[in-house]
């Protein structure tokens, strides 16, 4: 058996003991490690930050199961046309406005597109304007502006309506209507050209009657087709036998008109008998266009000028 050789600390320096020593044996500086302590302040903070995330939770759950009775409970569907509710029609038929809801049957009134609805509504002829709401938990209420018409419109052999607007309305089966018949626009012309010439006559009846509030009723026919020059047709004017067709041009209505009663007997004494007047001249009045006039027409046409110049 082989013998170890023993080594003589004493012979050696420490130094030198030392640095042969592996260095992977030297005793190293022990690593503090720092324990965090749970305390009250931490376990608020987490209690606080659980109760937050249980709360949202619990409101999404809840807004979900709203939504979710909302969009598909049949408690909020448009089951039967009783829960469309119609207000302020008079000539706009409720089944009209039924037929624009009958794809809406059977789904939430949360579903149904509101705003689309009032625009398809506000297309039917005699719906000026119209507003459409929900009324929870499955009505829906509609209430409706209808047009206002001012004149019956002669196109060819056919009578509609017409507002100040240049609609043109289908007659109502029902309805007693009191207005000037109009010739002169009609359908294929351009909607904002009749527009334009409705409010003409719309302004020309608010003018006489500012001289004579039923001056309206003596009117019963006015011809559009001249942009230019509004041609009313009265009758049972004072001092005039036969009905008589005047032109007022397009403006002055007022002061037009009143010159035009203020002399119509004069004229149907000097004249035998009046058919027409033609008042779109600033200095000069026409009688009876189409015939000579007389000379005692001619003297009473140059009096009513003289007067209109002195204006």
């Amino acid at each position: 058996m082989k013998k170890l050789k023993t080594i003589d600390a004493e012979a050696y320096p420490q130094e030198m003991l030392a640095e042969e020593e592996p260095r992977y044996l030297r005793r190293q500086k022990p690593i503090e490690i720092r324990r965090r302590k749970f305390g009250k302040k931490a376990w608020k903070t987490y209690f606080r930050v659980s109760l937050a995330v249980i709360a949202l939770a619990a409101a999404g759950g809840a807004i979900f199961a709203a939504g979710d009775f909302l969009l598909t409970s049949p408690k909020m569907a448009l089951a039967s046309p009783s829960q469309v509710e119609i207000s302020g029609n008079h000539f706009v038929s409720r089944a009209s406005v039924l037929r624009i809801f009958s794809v809406d049957r059977g789904r939430s009134v949360m579903r149904i597109p509101l705003e689309t609805r009032r625009t398809q509504i506000e297309a039917l002829p005699w719906v000026e304007r119209a507003t459409v709401r929900r009324a929870l938990p499955n009505r829906i209420e509609v209430d409706v502006v209808e047009r206002t018409p001012v004149a019956f419109l002669r196109d060819g052999a056919n009578l509609f309506l017409v507002d100040g607007q240049g609609k043109i309305l289908d007659r109502p089966l029902e309805g007693d209507f009191h207005f000037p018949v109009v010739t002169g626009i009609s359908a294929a012309m351009p909607r904002d050209e009749r527009a334009r010439r409705m409010q003409m006559m719309v302004d020309f009846l608010g003018a006489i009657r500012q001289v004579r509030a039923n001056a309206a009723d003596s009117v019963s026919e006015i011809d559009l087709s001249d942009a230019n020059d509004l041609q009313a047709t009265l009758a049972g004017l004072s001092g005039a036998a036969d009905a008589v067709l005047v032109h007022f041009g397009s403006s002055d209505f007022q002061n037009k008109f009143q010159i035009l009663l203020n002399n119509i007997a004069q004229w149907e004494t000097a004249a035998g008998r009046v058919s027409s007047v033609d008042l779109r001249f600033e200095h000069e009045v026409v009688v009876n266009p189409e015939t000579p006039p007389p000379a005692a027409l001619q003297t009473a046409n140059a009096r009513v000028a003289a007067k209109r110049r002195t204006r």
